[in-house]
């Protein structure tokens, strides 16, 4: 036992590992689980939504969209993503303008009030515009009186779409103009240009990318959104009903079919943000490594 104690066994480093390996029955467990999950709760909902959608044929199929109250859902949809986005994108730009290029108190609290709507139930956010706006609300007595209706007809479904969208436009911008700096602009206001030209000549081809990804991602929360919709619409049908609304009361009404048949369409647009998400995302970090 002495001997054993005075001569102890020399440890080998093993310098050829990377601290990143793993053994092949930890890696191949790993991208298994990736998998599964992924199949499960991505591919497979994917695939039954688009079975359903054409179980009983396309002649059902079509017919759905030649329903009047599917139509006007698709078309309330596209205008209120058409009327919140380009808000958003307006909001975003200042926001991330503001909080990148200038240093001021209270920076850091408005950086969290811009991700409030995040963290926030989108049922809540719908509660808030009535509670401000309803008939019993704040300012519901003099909007009556004026004739002025926003809960339950489309400014309300506006107002609180732009609430739950308006954090991405900003999250997509601050990061990457964080990351790309200020040395151009000041670079062109010594060479004499505005605020207007720095802007629109300097700052916004170099934003271009990471711009896109957020108007993107605004325009796919837009659209999808039931949550705080759904509590200021009043779900009053051909008027208030946007798409996820719609395929609710359809699922309710048992027409499963024409259910699937708008989600299917609601999922082929997100198939298509989720493209050009990932184009956006690969642009604005090709960008960034020429800087």
């Amino acid at each position: 036992m002495a001997g054993a104690s005075q001569f102890p066994i020399p440890v080998r480093p093993n310098i050829g590992r990377r601290a990143t390996a793993e053994s092949p029955v930890a890696k191949f467990l790993l991208i298994g689980i990736t998998l599964v999950f992924f199949s499960l709760f991505l591919l497979l909902p994917l695939f039954v939504v688009f079975h359903e959608a054409f179980s009983k044929g396309l002649g059902v199929f079509l017919r759905t969209f030649q329903d009047p109250y599917t139509q006007d859902a698709i078309r309330l949809t596209l205008l209120v993503a058409a009327i919140a986005v380009p808000l958003n994108t307006v909001f975003g730009l200042a926001a991330a303008w503001s909080l990148t290029r200038f240093r001021f108190s209270g920076r850091s609290f408005l950086i969290t009030l811009i991700d409030l709507p995040l963290w926030v139930s989108p049922v809540i956010g719908g509660l808030i515009y009535v509670l401000v706006f309803g008939s019993k609300g704040w300012f519901g007595p003099w909007l009556s009186d004026h004739g002025i209706r926003i809960i339950f007809a489309v400014p309300g479904i506006v107002l609180a779409t732009v609430f739950v969208t308006f954090p991405f436009v900003a999250r997509g911008l601050i990061p990457l103009m964080q990351a790309q700096g200020i040395s151009e602009e000041e670079a062109a206001l010594t060479l004499g240009a505005n605020g207007w030209q720095i802007f629109w000549r300097v700052t916004v081809p170099k934003i271009k990318w990471g711009l896109l990804y957020g108007v993107i991602l605004c325009n796919a929360r837009a659209m999808g959104e039931f949550g705080a919709v759904s509590v200021v619409s009043g779900h009053i049908r051909g008027k208030t009903n946007t798409m996820p609304l719609h395929i609710e009361i359809l699922y309710n009404e048992y027409h499963f079919a024409a259910a699937f048949a708008v989600a299917s369409l609601l999922a082929l647009l997100a198939l298509v943000t989720l493209f050009l998400k990932t184009y956006s995302e690969w642009r604005a970090a090709e960008q960034l490594k020429q800087l």
